[in-house]
């Protein structure tokens, strides 16, 4: 008995060892598909269509929905969605745009007749149009098993008789209270009694309920023609906004080929632009120059060198990309290794670089809240939806229950810019899903929050592909975000060791310290295949409510 109670010890002991780590969570493993999103209901949601027979698409699109009402600030019918669908039974991976664009009636001139030279961050002249439904539609139709009216019940059933809201959303919606408060129709959605939902109160959103429903009913069809059309339309002109009925019916969602560049073995691939994606390749290309694995992760000098590699990617961004509709945007150049030799050579190690100019490619022809899932065939989707800022535009049309956003905030009234305002034009955008694959392995990921998401997803790839971790630990892994384009100022989780940092400020570095586990660097998922195997893993960052819920058995 002695002998036995002693190995029983001895075997506890080593467990206990096994489990030291610097992981907060363990990765969910499974033979069957995983759903992963921001709200523990809104995966649950893609776990039960998954398990009832459909697809990675089909449970996305039902997360989807239920995100939009469970973090209404975040998204909605009234934002934008990008994705990209991996199949499994091909190989092939297919890229989404479901941005929305402008009123083809705004324009600088627009806005200067009624006394506006800047563009506005919020109220009618920075609505889009929105792009989500319409996305939701084309996901199916080219790849989708059920219909969007069975997809959209779980939404309809919570936003009808409401669900508790979580910790971090509690803490969003407090926040941003004084602004919904400036709009009279967002406040009768959104507040109850004045005031936002505290943590773990009921939110009921009955007029978003009817208007799931009617998609549900008419499909993207009535969102942009019919019923919810009139009222979007009817109520920007009623706000003194350019919107009109064929600025709705109009639009189209399109596919695009995904942009790719190798790094460390991987390929790592984002949409192109009007995205940002096109930054965190550049980041890539430039990081590959160095040799961070060597240096270890989150070193001084492998963050001196990422976030140098941020400042030059991002300059770039900000002189080159827009709605290539509207203007060149020289991508094969801006990836190309010869230009990434370039610029790596401005990257000084012991020096921080607070005025990063925009380089000039080389002329190459060339083509051109985050959720993601995994289902038991190893199709997978990399999908990102939003308002763009908390509430978008702030503004609720009559009785439809939902924001519109507000990513007309990311034009510019510059002449000459990419990114300068114009009638049925995309702006540059902020949310970018991510996909990577190397041999039999597969990885859906995203980080959203605003930009962040490039230097993000940089800084993912680079735990996986340089420093050797599991998707788990490569989002929980301390971050570093500079969310402007000049200066040398940077956010740096307080995870990072204070040496590191401090040998980073001696080198220029402007460190500003937030919390271990910051909203400011946003929050992921991913999902990853082991073509193999068969082997399914899935990850969600703590710096959201989420989770990475398995389709259970059947």
């Amino acid at each position: 008995m002695r002998l036995m109670v002693a190995a029983m010890a001895m075997s506890w002991v080593a467990g206990a060892r096994a489990q030291s780590r610097n992981q907060g969570r363990s990765m969910v493993v499974t033979r069957y598909g995983i759903v992963a999103a921001e709200s523990p209901l809104a995966a649950q949601a893609g776990a039960q269509v998954l398990a009832r027979g459909g697809n990675a698409v089909d449970a996305i699109v039902a997360t989807n929905a239920v995100m939009g009402v469970v973090e209404p600030m975040m998204n909605g019918m009234g934002g934008d969605l990008f994705a990209m669908v991996y199949q499994a039974k091909t190989g092939q991976l297919y890229g989404l745009n479901a941005s929305g664009w402008s009123p083809k009636a705004l324009t600088p001139a627009w806005l200067a007749k009624r006394g506006i030279h800047r563009m506005p961050h919020y109220g009618i002249d920075s609505v889009t149009v929105p792009g989500v439904v319409d996305g939701w539609t084309k996901l199916l139709a080219q790849f989708g098993t059920r219909p969007l009216s069975a997809l959209l019940q779980p939404a309809i059933t919570y936003a009808r008789q409401g669900f508790p809201v979580p910790e971090w959303d509690a803490m969003y919606w407090h926040d941003l209270a004084p602004a919904l408060r400036r709009s009279p129709t967002a406040a009768a959605v959104y507040l109850i009694d004045g005031h936002a939902p505290r943590l773990g109160q009921m939110f009921r959103n009955t007029e978003y309920a009817r208007a799931l429903q009617l998609v549900a009913r008419g499909g993207s069809r009535v969102f942009y023609r019919g019923e919810l059309a009139r009222r979007i339309v009817a109520f920007s002109r009623q706000q003194g906004g350019a919107m009109t009925r064929a600025d709705m019916a109009d639009y189209s969602a399109a596919w695009v080929q995904p942009l790719a560049v190798t790094y460390r073995g991987w390929r790592v691939y984002e949409l192109p632009p009007n995205g940002q994606g096109i930054a965190a390749l550049e980041m890539l290309n430039l990081m590959a120059r160095f040799p961070l694995a060597q240096w270890g992760h989150n070193s001084a000098n492998a963050l001196q060198a990422m976030i140098e590699a941020k400042k030059l990617a991002y300059a770039d961004l900000l002189r080159y990309v827009g709605d290539p509709r509207f203007s060149h945007i020289p991508i094969a150049g801006l990836l190309s290794s010869g230009y990434a030799r370039q610029r790596a050579k401005l990257i000084n190690l012991q020096h921080a670089n607070c005025q990063a100019a925009a380089g000039t490619p080389p002329p190459l022809r060339g083509d051109t809240t985050y959720m993601t899932a995994v289902d038991r065939e190893g199709n997978m989707v990399s999908l990102i939806q939003s308002n763009y800022e908390g509430f978008g535009s702030r503004l609720v049309p009559d009785h439809l229950g939902f924001v519109l956003q507000d990513r007309g905030a990311l034009f510019n009234l510059q002449p000459g810019s990419p990114d300068e305002l114009a009638g049925h034009k995309r702006p540059l955008h902020t949310i970018i899903p991510g996909f990577m694959s190397k041999g039999r392995l597969r990885i859906a990921f995203g980080i959203m929050g605003g930009f962040n998401q490039a230097q993000a997803h940089a800084q993912f790839v680079a735990n996986v592909a340089d420093f050797g971790m599991n998707i788990q630990q490569a989002l929980e892994a301390a971050r570093f975000d500079k969310y402007t384009f000049g200066g040398c100022d940077v956010q740096m989780e307080s995870r990072v060791p204070v040496s590191v940092r401090n040998e980073l400020e001696a080198r220029g570095q402007q460190i500003k310290v937030v919390g271990a586990y910051s909203a400011v660097m946003g929050g992921g998922q991913a999902v990853e295949r082991n073509l193999a195997t068969g082997v399914n893993f899935g990850a969600s960052d703590p710096r959201k409510d989420g989770e990475a819920i398995p389709e259970p058995a059947h």
